[in-house]
């Protein structure tokens, strides 16, 4: 359990993850944590994203114990997009991105978040499983979506915090986790490295 229990290292580059944390009023230190995120044959979503956690987890606690850093909590998570069993990540080009919101429109798909949270050898994990459902999508506004560049570093090719907003009919589940860090769950593994919220 840490000593200072606002003192959390974050092994992830999203600024939207960052701005989820501040607002609970965690003070962040980012830590670079590169991982191949290929997914394995076979693998389900939700093995993968607990995966992925895991994996960008123990990176970024190589990197606090390689360069000496205090022994902080530090947390790391995935987001990808499931729908019929293929995982949607992030887009390669705007034909990509296009048949991504084509597989989207007028039906559902699950948005699941896995969260990894480490302290030295201990590791607690949680993950977030959302149904998203969209409007039929006009090309048109498919197109338009893709011309304001918002798809290209968003598994699923769309971030819902965003102008994909608009696309979104209902969703069942957590809004955090769509946008890539669910607070409850978070805040629950939180709870267990001795963090008290709010």
């Amino acid at each position: 359990m840490s000593d200072n229990p606002s003192r959390l290292y974050l092994a992830s580059g999203s600024p939207r993850r960052r701005e989820i944390l501040e607002g609970l009023g965690l003070h962040l230190e980012r830590i670079h944590a590169d991982i191949d995120e290929s997914v394995l044959p076979g693998e389900a979503a939700v093995a993968y994203t607990e995966r992925l956690a895991r994996e960008k987890a123990a990176a970024g606690w190589k990197v606090v114990s390689d360069c000496g850093l205090p022994p902080f909590p530090l947390l790391a998570a995935d987001t990808t997009v499931v729908q019929d069993g293929e995982i949607f990540g992030k887009p390669a080009d705007a034909d990509d991105a296009r048949r991504m919101l084509q597989a989207f429109s007028g039906r559902s798909h699950q948005v699941v978040t896995s969260v990894a949270m480490r302290l030295g050898d201990e590791v607690q994990l949680a993950t977030s499983i959302t149904d998203v459902t969209f409007k039929p999508l006009g090309e048109d506004e498919i197109q338009r979506y893709i011309d304001s560049r918002e798809p290209f570093d968003k598994a699923g090719a769309y971030g819902i915090q965003g102008k994909a907003a608009v696309f979104v009919a209902r969703i069942e589940g957590s809004y955090t986790g769509v946008v890539g860090l669910p607070v409850y769950e978070t805040a629950q593994l939180l709870g267990k490295f001795g963090f008290q919220l709010p």
